[in-house]
């Protein structure tokens, strides 16, 4: 007999279930994973925009594979605006997106914006979903803020505006 009522022992530890634990990354893992992988990129490159492109290349490749996992998370942004002057332009706006909070940008870099990576994973899950679109990372000033916000500029392709004036 291996338990008595509705407690069962176990008699080897490889037989214990598995802890579910926390479904959550350490806030301190992921700014040194992703400060990593900044650094990584910066020694293959030559310029900055070559740097953006790699990090949204990483970001697509992460969006790709967890569009079902976004639909279920808590995060929203901070705002999303429609395009007043193009009918294909969204746009999400992030005060502080959490791959600009760690990283120390090198003043010969001032235009690099580590929101590459986001605007990948948002045209990874865009394009999974069958929105094709190109997305890219903006800093925006702020009247009466130090730090510009990250605006991510989403232009959809022409055949989903085709497609949503057909069904809608």
């Amino acid at each position: 007999m291996i338990g008595v009522g509705k407690l069962k022992q176990y008699t080897n530890v490889l037989e214990k279930p598995l802890s579910k634990g926390k479904q959550e990354v350490s806030l301190s893992a992921f700014a040194f994973l992703f400060s990593e992988l900044v650094q990584y990129n910066q020694t293959q490159v030559d310029n900055i925009s070559e740097l953006e492109r790699r990090l949204e290349d990483a970001g697509y490749a992460v969006g790709a594979r967890v569009l079902e996992l976004l639909c279920h998370r808590e995060k929203v942004a901070d705002s999303l605006e429609k395009g007043t002057e193009h009918e294909d332009e969204y746009m999400i706006s992030e005060k502080e997106p959490l791959v600009n909070r760690f990283i120390s940008i090198p003043k010969d870099m001032g235009t690099f914006n580590c929101g590459a990576f986001v605007a990948g994973i948002v045209r990874g899950v865009l394009d999974n979903a069958g929105f094709p679109a190109v997305v890219t990372a903006h800093f925006v000033p702020v009247e009466g803020q130090q730090r510009p916000r990250t605006t991510i500029l989403i232009k959809f392709a022409e055949e989903v505006l085709r497609r949503e004036a057909r069904l809608g």
